[in-house]
């Protein structure tokens, strides 16, 4: 892992926690973008390097709708920056990390992302992403 590329946060209302992220970092978010396939909608801000994505469900049937349902709005994830995606997978599946997808997918922002399951990180979802 190289830095810590973003952390992701589940909202039920984008627009309403755009304006409420926004008074509390003290800048505007710069990209609204919508992952079809992952039922998301998403919106990120920059802070001293650090990007935060907030992310509404479009779909009951989506990861963060599931995840807003379970555990309410907050934290689901933490997203590290790898430079070759599909050899992180392979290093984390041989040191023992359950992934939940096998292959790097489409995501965010212009990355390629693949997840480890967090009952094999301390409870912690952690995205692995690369730039495409």
């Amino acid at each position: 892992m190289e830095k810590l590329e973003h952390i992701g946060i589940a909202v039920k209302n984008l627009e309403v926690a755009n304006k409420l992220f926004a008074q509390l970092l003290g800048c505007a978010h710069y990209k609204v973008e919508e992952v079809e396939s992952e039922g998301v909608r998403t919106s990120f801000f920059e802070v001293s390097g650090v990007k935060i994505e907030l992310l509404e469900a479009t779909r009951e049937d989506s990861p963060i709708a599931k995840f807003i349902g379970k555990r309410g709005e907050g934290i689901h994830h933490l997203a590290f920056e790898v430079s070759d995606i599909n050899e992180s997978i392979d290093t984390y599946r041989e040191k023992g990390f359950e992934l939940i997808n096998a292959a790097p997918k489409i995501g965010a922002d212009n990355k390629l992302i693949c997840f480890l399951h967090p009952k094999t990180t301390q409870g912690v979802l952690i995205e692995l992403c690369q730039e495409r």
